[in-house]
């Protein structure tokens, strides 16, 4: 009854004006849709309780292969739950709290890290090359033509695609020069991958256990939404970083925690997928970039593949609105980042990004083990505090599991 109100309203106050345009771009076309979904977001942060570790553990079941966590970002234990997705056809659910110190979003409990692999062990290439992967080598390209000049000459450069799949990306990268290699955790992804490349490696497990890999030197690391899949973030872009070159980039692909489809879809947002463990925005992302030593971060719009690559949906004055809304808003559904090694990777690679931003990066104090606490990890005013560019503070941290797990 609700949703055939909703539905009312909308065809009283937009006729049929949007209805040849993607539900994703409508969001930004349509006038007033832009304040109605923010200020629902903003309602329901200020609306949810805070509330302490100990008593969301109190209130919440674990499962199996799950552990409660505190913030990854800045070792925050208190925590507002936001939202509730669940999938009742393929029987899954689980919860997604906010930090109230620095606003980061993930899900808690969250995957131990040794049971990561169970996810991916059996039949995720099937879902890989199936549905979810139909357009998706426009969407690649896309995205390495808003990067340019980054992917425009692989010749000479080694690149390592983190979290490769069924090498969807990889034959791209085969086909513009580059020494290509991919790691991933799906055994079934690699061997459809190994069928579909002529010239780029592909391994299982960590890039750190293949010697081609480990010896480092990338010029290019890519993450193609995998961002949203780990449970110790800091733990994996700290490896990376030390596998590139002096001017490499890491490039991240990940669903946009930021953007104005999550509080317009709530506990249905196409961010909450069985396997996603956390969730970065703009604000977010640069904290963890600068934690994990690198000295720069780019962001660039992302207005959906299908209106770029085929334009067809929108008239060419839509599509310039699309733009300029999607620019000073929230720079669209999907988050599209570049981490900078050095700051001669920035001044070389970040010229033609419309949001760059330095990041000043303090050495590393490490906390006091404890029980449950692995060595090294954040603990609240004790670690570090990097900074955004001049006068953005960002806080410090590491995920960690509840010592009282």
């Amino acid at each position: 009854m609700l949703t055939h109100a909703k539905r009312l309203l909308k065809r009283v106050l937009y006729g049929r004006r949007y209805d040849h345009v993607p539900w994703p771009q409508q969001l930004y076309l349509r006038p007033g849709e832009r304040q109605i979904r923010r200020l629902r977001g903003a309602w329901r942060d200020r609306g949810a309780p805070t509330v302490s570790l100990a008593d969301f553990r109190a209130a919440t079941p674990l499962g199996e292969i799950e552990e409660f966590i505190s913030c990854p970002l800045c070792s925050e234990s208190r925590q507002q739950l936001l939202y509730q997705p669940r999938n009742r056809r393929r029987n899954w659910t689980y919860r997604v709290v906010r930090c109230p110190g620095c606003g980061f979003l993930y899900r808690n409990p969250n995957i131990r890290p040794e049971h990561l692999g169970d996810l991916y062990a059996t039949g995720y290439s099937s879902f890989l090359t199936g549905r979810y992967a139909r357009h998706r080598q426009r969407r690649y390209r896309v995205v390495m033509d808003a990067l340019s000049p980054i992917f425009d000459d692989g010749r000479g450069r080694r690149l390592l695609d983190f979290g490769c799949g069924a090498a969807l990306f990889l034959e791209l990268a085969e086909q513009r020069g580059f020494e290509a290699y991919g790691v991933d955790l799906s055994p079934d992804s690699l061997e459809q991958a190994r069928k579909r490349l002529s010239s780029a490696r592909v391994f299982h497990g960590s890039p750190d256990e293949a010697e081609e890999i480990a010896a480092g030197g990338f010029h290019v690391i890519t993450m193609w939404s995998v961002m949203a899949h780990l449970p110790r973030p800091h733990d994996d872009l700290s490896m990376l970083r030390r596998l590139l070159a002096d001017d490499g980039v890491l490039v991240i692909f990940t669903v946009n925690a930021g953007s104005l489809h999550l509080p317009a879809q709530g506990n249905g947002w196409f961010g909450f997928t069985r396997n996603h463990l956390m969730f970065y925005s703009r604000d977010t992302l640069p904290t963890l970039l600068a934690d994990t030593g690198f000295a720069g971060v780019g962001f660039a719009p992302f207005y959906g593949a299908k209106v770029v690559a085929v334009d067809r949906a929108l008239t060419p004055r839509q599509l310039g609105r699309l733009k300029r809304r999607v620019d000073s808003t929230d720079f669209g559904s999907m988050l599209v980042a570049v981490g900078f090694a050095t700051e001669t990777a920035a001044e070389r690679w970040g010229a033609q990004l419309p949001d760059v931003r330095r990041l000043a990066i303090m050495p590393p104090r490490c906390a006091e083990p404890g029980p449950g606490r692995p060595a090294g990890h954040g603990a609240g005013a004790g670690a570090r505090s990097p900074r955004t560019g001049p006068t953005r503070p960002t806080p410090p941290g590491r995920a960690r599991p509840d010592p009282a797990r």
